[in-house]
């Protein structure tokens, strides 16, 4: 196994602590006949039981050994790999340098643990390499990178050379992504030492889908369009959802995202804490393969407030023009985001005509920058109504309509008045009364 990884050239920069050099290197000491069993012994168990923590946490089954290699693929930002995501497999000198690491990883693929097994007296490799995984809830991993990861581990076992493995993986590459980005949906902002960012992929966001908010259509008719045009490489607007609390604003973003996840739309989440990594944030997603939404819920700024300049900036108005695969959508309660106050007044100046002041208009500057702007309002008591029983019909509640919606009042007078979210958290106080 030593002299495979050795010739690994494009994919050769592995942590020194990974999963593979570290088997490498006992191997390497296995060869050398100057060793301790209970040594290596230890030090390979360390690296099963990683394989497993690896293979729990993303659901991986059968071939343990055969999912770590493919993952290791998936995941490796090269300049290679991006490129083929970029514009997929072309002619070019590089392709004979990964063919090389390809044919490396095949033999990898194949690779016999039954020299390590025989001396040492262990069968763990056996067991990884014909493995059952436990079922358990989609909940306790990403379904995403499990699926994907399984079924290209499923067609780079069929590889007969090195060509037919280029094939696959950069096919990958150029259909899904490379890294993170590829296989995950969603992701936080997160803060690294030395004032940089990284991202951390959402394992568990909602599945919801844009028939689960009820009523709504013209603002879902207005996000839909404008997301189409964004994902298709036309000109969209950045969005601002805004209205009451509970109406659907957050929901219909998430929604939004599992519907065009597959176009290649992903989401990232941005706290207000954070505006100031707004530029290095674009500047590490400018140039992939796919479209950002740059998610800030519930945004909104007291007036002492001044970090809103730096979004100001980034929206409309800066010396960098905001690259075309990169949108922001924000929900608010506000409808002008920032808090206005009757002193704002004060530097009106009269001289015949009345001129706007200016203070006013910086604070309404930043919520004008947004070139979709899309109410969500309380719903009537019918539209509650209704609401209430699509959702229960959906869950199967069945009860008569003037006893579900009697309830529904007495429900809503106590729990925040009527709005979907209102509706649904009835409906879960309901489900939470049916016998298992």
């Amino acid at each position: 196994m030593e002299r495979i990884v050795s010739k690994l050239l494009i994919y050769g920069d592995l942590p020194k602590d990974s999963i593979l050099i570290q088997l490498s290197e006992v191997c390497r000491d296995l060869h050398t006949g100057n060793y301790s069993v209970e040594n290596l012994t230890s030090r390979i168990f360390r690296q099963v039981k990683r394989l497993l923590e690896l293979g729990t946490s993303c659901a991986f089954d059968k071939n343990l050994w055969h999912n770590y290699l493919t993952y290791l693929l998936i995941m490796d930002e090269n300049p290679f790999s991006l490129t083929c995501e970029k514009v997929g497999s072309k002619n070019g000198s590089v392709n004979h340098f990964a063919k090389s690491d390809f044919d490396a990883f095949l033999k990898l693929f194949n690779y016999d643990f039954s020299e390590l097994e025989n001396k040492l007296g262990i069968d763990c490799f056996t067991c990884i390499t014909n493995y059952k995984a436990i079922e358990k809830p989609e909940l306790m991993y990403n379904s995403n990178v499990s699926e994907k990861v399984r079924n290209l581990s499923e067609e780079l076992e069929t590889a007969k050379d090195e060509n037919e493995f280029f094939d696959f993986v950069t096919s990958f590459y150029k259909e899904i992504g490379v890294g993170a980005f590829g296989l995950n949906k969603a992701f936080r902002l997160k803060e690294l030492p030395g004032e940089t960012v990284g991202f951390n992929p959402i394992n568990n966001m909602d599945s919801v889908v844009l028939d689960d908010l009820i009523g709504y259509e013209i603002q879902k008719e207005k996000l839909i369009a404008n997301t189409k045009a964004f994902v298709e490489g036309k000109k969209a607007n950045n969005v601002l959802l805004f209205g009451d609390s509970g109406t659907g604003k957050s929901t219909s973003i998430k929604a939004i995202v599992n519907e065009y996840y597959k176009d290649g739309l992903r989401m990232i989440e941005i706290y207000k804490y954070q505006f100031r990594y707004l530029s290095q944030l674009i500047s590490q997603i400018k140039n992939r393969n796919y479209k950002f939404i740059i998610y800030m819920d519930d945004l909104s700024f007291e007036e002492d407030e001044s970090d809103y300049k730096f979004l100001k900036a980034v929206i409309e108005g800066g010396v960098e023009t905001k690259p075309d695969n990169i949108l922001i959508y924000a929900t608010s309660n506000r409808r002008h985001l920032i808090k206005e106050t009757w002193k704002d007044r004060r530097d009106v100046e009269q001289d015949g005509d009345i001129h706007r002041s200016d203070t006013m208009e910086e604070k309404l500057s930043l919520a004008n920058r947004f070139g979709v702007t899309i109410g969500y309002y309380k719903p009537s008591r019918q539209e509650f109504y209704d609401i209430v029983k699509e959702i229960a019909v959906k869950e199967g509640i069945s009860m008569p309509e003037e006893e579900l919606f009697k309830e529904a009042d007495k429900w809503e007078l106590y729990h925040g008045g009527i709005s979907g979210r209102t509706a649904r958290q009835f409906v879960n106080f309901l489900l939470s009364r049916v016998p298992l």
